[in-house]
């Protein structure tokens, strides 16, 4: 005979499955969606200095302020299995000391019934751009990109890179800072 604890058993793994094989099914009406949306990103300011790095031996490190223009329509991504989005702007860059440097610059959280849609204009970083050493003087190929991260109520994570970026040269002089 079966007890009440093997009956309990049985339905609560019965449950489990059922469970299981609804988040999976959940999952899979989203899991093949497109989710890049067109991206503009504009550069309109770029100051250089040579401060001292802290962090290490006393030598100068190269730190960019930059004021950016971001506009992208996210309102597309959103759907039901779609929680929030991890938005950032980032920047990748090469020097002689290391083949590819990323940097995150700006970032946000956009939560589910958040404005998605992006309208921002003259942005400064939120998070310095510092280079360990002097890589982003003259440096013509610094590339601005803004991602983001999907965070779904069910499946995977995707990591999601908007069509659209920009190019910009840094300047081949620092900016003088004032000793008082």
């Amino acid at each position: 005979m079966n007890t009440v604890l093997s009956r309990a058993n049985s339905l609560f793994a019965f449950s489990l499955s059922v469970m299981a094989a609804l988040t999976f099914a959940c999952f899979i009406t989203t899991a093949f969606k497109e989710r890049s949306v067109p991206v503009s990103i504009a550069v309109s300011r770029v100051v250089l200095k040579n401060v001292e790095d802290f962090t290490g031996p006393r030598e100068r490190s190269d730190l960019g302020f930059v004021t950016f223009d971001i506009t992208a329509d996210l309102q597309s991504i959103f759907d039901w299995n779609v929680k929030q989005l991890f938005v950032y702007l980032s920047v990748e860059y090469s020097t002689k000391n290391n083949a590819l440097n990323q940097v995150i610059l700006w970032d946000k959280v956009i939560l589910r019934g958040d404005n998605p849609r992006l309208y921002l204009k003259d942005m400064k970083s939120k998070y310095l751009f510092f280079d360990d050493g002097n890589g982003l003087k003259g440096n013509k190929n610094i590339t601005f990109t803004l991602s983001w991260n999907v965070v779904p109520n069910a499946g995977i994570l995707p990591l999601v890179t908007g069509s659209g970026h920009v190019s910009v040269p840094f300047p081949d002089t620092y900016e003088i800072t004032k000793s008082y």
